[in-house]
C-alpha cells in the first residue's frame, strides 16, 4: 500500500490549488485556524467566552460559533474582539 502525503490527499479528494473546491478548502481551514487563535489568545487573557461577549457587545454563543469555526468572522467584528476585547493589535497580510 502506497502512503500519500497530506498535499496527494488534498489534491485528489478536493483538486489542486486554484480549482474552486480546494479554494474552498483553504478558506475553511483559515476560519478554524483564526477561530483556535482567538480561543488560545481568550484563555492568555483568563476571560470566559461570557466576559469577552461582553466586551465587544456580542452574545456568548457567538463568541463559541467563532472559535470553533472563524470563517464567517467580519472584519469589524476581528477587530472589536482583539483590540476591544483581548487589547491585541490586528495584522493581516495577503500574498499573491
Amino acid at each position: 500500500m502506497e502512503t500519500k502525503s497530506w498535499k496527494e490527499i488534498k489534491d485528489t479528494v478536493y483538486g489542486i490549488k486554484g480549482t474552486e473546491r480546494r479554494d474552498e478548502l483553504e478558506r475553511d481551514v483559515e476560519g478554524f485556524k483564526i477561530g483556535l487563535l482567538l480561543r488560545k489568545a481568550r484563555e492568555d487573557k483568563h476571560l470566559t467566552q461570557s466576559e469577552l461577549a461582553d466586551l465587544v457587545d456580542k452574545k456568548r454563543e457567538y463568541i463559541s460559533r467563532i472559535e470553533n469555526n472563524g470563517s464567517n468572522l467580519t472584519l469589524k467584528t476581528l477587530f472589536d474582539i482583539v483590540e476591544k476585547g483581548l487589547g491585541g493589535k490586528v495584522k493581516i497580510s495577503i500574498e499573491l
